[in-house]
């Protein structure tokens, strides 16, 4: 098989003939090969991305697999025939994926059998690995199924009223559910087809398999994270929800021996439950605050890290289409144009933008009471009228007081209290004008944008909302940013307040076996461990521990 890179497809002849995209692509793959289709046995679109940096002549990089009828050998004879040209640098044999899931030589007990707590990517994937592998694990998680967790957010939208278990952080398929489904990652990982064919065949899109920036969408979402936890069932694994981890007890080495659960029956009432296990696989996520609480308090190891925090900034999709795409602004070729923005600042603090949402939502991602916490989110078509972006800065170690481990996540309280307080209740949030907030002036009302945040915003000034220093640090890197993306500085877009569940502020540190430093059978991963940032990088360290944990189990 032949991989063909940097194929380019012009998109301004495709604007009224966006479904002539595969053709034309395909012609220049055979243009490219210097072959005819009856030479093709088979061709796959392996990659997918849009090159705007000339806004007038914006093209599709494409990277494709092709088969030829004559098989290796013909392949090698066109390697051969092309050397010299210059295309010759992007046609090679394509490398197969390596990848393989890991098999344990025999299944593990039902007295020892691994538990995974927190069904988010991290835990999902590190379960299903598991499951595959034969080790029967048991995944356990705090919040609903997706039906239920759908229902209990759209509760809380309409009506205030905030499930503490599950909303937009807890229940099935983590706090990723619910913001988009974005799959770009800066990591690499031999995981990563693997996963994203887990999702195809869980009911995500295909065109993820190839998009330079997949999404799933968060309408789809809900069935692909349900598919998953069959799949997991299916391979011999077990899934309990409204299952919360709440202690744990260690054997006279040190070691993990037993786990307690609080389990919550449908009547509402709750029941303590203790889990036999040596090996228990921490994956409960950013915002799972109270089992920090409880890891401090048993001495598991941990220290502080650096995280985010900031706003939700809203513009027009439209205005956005506009700076990035130029004249093919409504090609629908190109759709919702994403952005990615990071500056660093002359003071050394940096602001970014994070989980940029095209066409998208802001949502209402409390986990607490009385505290308001932004995120965003886009459908599947990316159709909203609006984009949305966290607008962050840094919050070091050395910022925070004290010396406490858990100081960050107060920082995230006391602004997330002070949101709620600004917002006048019910969970409905403060929200400012870009020019106001520049100007250090309180807001009164929305311009040509409006907020899509559920519950609704109260104009003000977000002054008291978040730290002197990240006030500061947007300020500064606000016109920075519109340099690089123009309009981004609109003094119409809004900022809605506040984001601060952005990244854990806490890692549990791990040993080079995975496992936590100073008590054997306990492996943190994922976000909430702070290994992790995004859906594919904690998907693949769930993998990455399962991985290891198979090894654990068969050198026992």
């Amino acid at each position: 098989m032949l991989e063909v890179s940097n194929i380019k497809v012009h998109v301004a002849p495709l604007r009224k003939h966006p479904t002539k995209e595969s053709k034309v692509g395909f012609d220049a793959l055979l243009r490219t090969l210097r072959v005819s289709a009856d030479e093709v046995t088979s061709y796959e679109l392996h990659k997918r991305s849009i090159d705007a940096r000339k806004r007038n002549d914006i093209v599709l990089i494409l990277t494709y697999h092709v088969t030829l009828k004559g098989g290796p050998a013909a392949e090698q004879k066109l390697l051969n025939r092309i050397q010299g040209r210059p295309a010759a640098k992007h046609i090679k044999l394509a490398e197969p994926n390596t990848f393989t899931l890991p098999k344990a030589k025999q299944p593990a007990p039902l007295e020892n059998r691994p538990v995974v707590v927190g069904a988010g990517c991290a835990g999902l994937f590190c379960a299903l690995t598991l499951a595959k592998a034969g080790l029967n694990p048991l995944l356990i998680e705090r919040g609903d199924d997706a039906a239920r967790r759908t229902a209990a957010v759209e509760h809380h939208n309409q009506t205030g009223q905030l499930d503490i278990e599950s909303n937009i952080q807890f229940g099935l398929g983590g706090a990723g559910t619910f913001s988009d489904g974005k799959l770009n990652t800066g990591t690499k990982s031999a995981s990563h087809r693997f996963i994203l064919e887990t999702f195809v065949k869980a009911g995500a899109q295909k065109n993820i398999l190839w998009d330079a920036k997949p999404h799933v969408g968060s309408d789809v979402l809900p069935t692909v994270v349900t598919n998953i936890v069959t799949m997991i069932e299916e391979a011999g694994g077990a899934v309990a929800f409204r299952t919360k981890l709440a202690s744990l007890e260690r054997a006279s080495d040190g070691s993990l021996s037993a786990i307690q659960v609080e389990k919550t029956n449908p009547d509402g009432s709750t029941q303590t439950e203790t889990i036999k296990t040596r090996t228990m696989i921490l994956a409960t996520g950013h915002s799972s605050r109270d089992t920090y609480v409880m890891l401090k308090d048993k001495g598991i190891s941990m220290e502080r890290k650096t995280f985010a925090m900031g706003v939700r900034i809203e513009h027009l999709q439209s205005q956005i289409n506009k700076s990035l795409y130029g004249p093919e602004a409504t090609n629908p070729v190109l759709g919702a144009a994403p952005y990615k923005l990071s500056v660093h600042l002359p003071s050394g603090r940096s602001a970014f933008s994070f989980c940029m949402c095209p066409g998208g939502y802001v949502v209402s991602a409390a986990s607490e009471k009385d505290g308001v916490v932004t995120n965003g989110m886009s459908l599947s078509d990316r159709a909203g009228k609006n984009a949305n972006s966290g607008l962050l800065a840094n919050v070091y170690p050395e910022d925070l007081p004290g010396d406490d481990v858990l100081a960050g996540i107060e920082l995230q309280r006391s602004c997330e209290q002070a949101a709620f307080k600004a917002g006048g209740g019910a969970y409905v949030a403060p929200a400012q004008l870009v020019g106001d907030f520049l100007n250090k002036k309180a807001s009164t009302g929305p311009r040509s944008i409006k907020p899509t945040y559920p519950r609704g915003v109260t104009w003000t000034s977000l002054e008291d909302c978040l730290p002197p220093y990240v006030l500061q640090t947007l300020r500064e890197a606000l016109p920075v940013m519109d340099k690089k993306l123009h309009g981004f500085a609109h003094p119409d877009a809004v900022l809605t307040g506040v984001e601060t569940r952005s990244s854990s502020p806490v890692r549990i540190t791990r040993d080079e076996t995975g496992q936590s430093i100073n008590t054997p059978g306990i492996w943190p991963v994922g976000e909430g461990a702070g290994y992790a940032g995004g859906i594919m990088s904690a998907a693949a360290d769930g993998i990455r521990m399962a991985e290891l944990v198979v090894e654990h189990y068969n050198n026992a």
